[in-house]
């Protein structure tokens, strides 16, 4: 959701497509899951409406990591400082984490304190992002104590981002069963593996394992695009993400039928590695769509509300959710109506996040220029 893709002055539209398909593809999965009456919700359309619920958060995270390695590595290229780079991408994660923290409080306020005071600490994809952020700069901090440079500290990065990747992903069965801190307090043990007040994990929340692997793992993808040969040969780079995409999703898919279980307890659903191996090759098949699309299709032609969104991607996941789920819901509560209400509903959610997320844009930095005009000396007009 953060946006912090620039490179070389310029932003990567595919990155920012993709990060607006995520919006769009979230706005169908919250519209139908808030509006459907009863009747609705027992057919099959709202069941294959929630299988795209399924990719957003991922490819969140993912671009999250993506665009953190680029940033990293334009400042490297710039000759800023490790220590200094360190802060600068830390600092970006905190801002995301506060903002999900006051996301929280606005939500809790706008109920008029009628939610339970546990809603505040509530892990969702935010929290995530904001924690992911600052896990992933850590990271690319220790590796550069290693005093490589250049290519060699690129693939250090790559080495550790797909080892941090791995090391989540294994571990999270056991955090979630068998091996669950429960020692630590509700709220802190929520971040590793979701288990709020329930005293069970729930696969609805976003705590740090698995979901910080997806972080990882764009991480990964983001410092091998920003090699010299894959930024000379960008196109035929994602062309072997696609390809290795489709491979990961055939090995996990294989490595899941096979009759040996090294855990206690498997949910393929909600804590397999297999499952992350699959999706993680699903999120480079859609890099590669995303790509081809902006390439060679429709994805820049003239006006992108996509692009739009997804250069706003905070903001409008931040309104979108109050319009859906809040008491500002555009479906009042207890009228909820059947598909094609929920359609129109899920129209004018689009419509109107694309319209913010133009406003959003057109004005951005529009602060700075206006204190800078104010601190003009007295007279002077230009």
């Amino acid at each position: 959701m953060p946006s912090t893709n620039k490179t070389a002055g310029s932003r990567l539209a595919y990155i920012d497509w993709l990060r607006g398909l995520a919006c769009a593809v979230m706005f169908q999965t919250h519209c139908y899951d808030a509006w459907l009456n009863d009747a609705a919700r027992r057919g099959p359309f709202l069941r294959y409406s929630q299988i795209g619920g399924t990719l957003p958060a991922p490819l969140f995270l993912f671009l999250a990591g993506v665009s953190l390695a680029f940033t990293t590595g334009s400042m490297r290229q710039r000759g800023v400082a490790a220590g200094e780079t360190a802060r600068s991408t830390i600092r970006r994660g905190g801002e995301i984490f506060l903002w999900a923290l006051l996301f929280r409080v606005q939500e809790y306020v706008l109920s008029l304190f009628h939610a339970p005071w546990t809603d505040l600490l509530r892990v969702d994809i935010l929290n995530c992002i904001g924690v992911t952020l600052v896990l992933m700069a850590i990271v690319c901090w220790i590796v550069s104590w290693s005093g490589a440079a250049g290519p060699r500290l690129r693939a250090w990065n790559i080495v550790a981002a797909v080892g941090a990747a791995a090391v989540i992903a294994l571990v999270t069965p056991p955090l979630w069963t068998t091996a669950r801190p429960n020692w630590l307090p509700w709220w802190l043990e929520s971040y590793v593996n979701g288990v709020h007040i329930y005293g069970v994990p729930q696969a609805w929340l976003f705590p740090i394992f698995p979901w910080a692997a997806f972080g990882f793992a764009g991480l990964a993808a983001g410092f091998l695009l920003s090699a010299a040969r894959a930024r000379e040969r960008e196109m035929r780079a994602v062309l072997w993400f696609g390809a290795a995409g489709v491979a990961m999703f055939l090995l996990g898919w294989w490595i899941d039928s096979l009759p040996v279980r090294i855990y206690a307890v498997y949910d393929f659903w909600h804590t397999s590695p297999n499952w992350f191996l699959m999706r993680a090759g699903v999120l480079l098949v859609v890099m590669l769509f995303g790509y081809a699309w902006c390439r060679w299709g429709a994805g820049e032609w003239g006006f992108s509300p996509l692009v739009q969104m997804g250069q706003a991607s905070l903001l409008v996941y931040w309104v979108h959710i109050e319009f859906v789920y809040g008491d500002l819901s555009l479906v009042p509560k207890h009228h909820h109506g059947g598909i094609g209400r929920a359609t129109l509903g899920l129209a004018a959610i689009f419509v109107g996040m694309t319209l913010l997320a133009v406003a959003r844009n057109k004005w951005k930095g529009r602060g700075a220029e206006l204190a800078a005009w104010f601190r003009r000396p007295a007279g002077k007009t230009s």
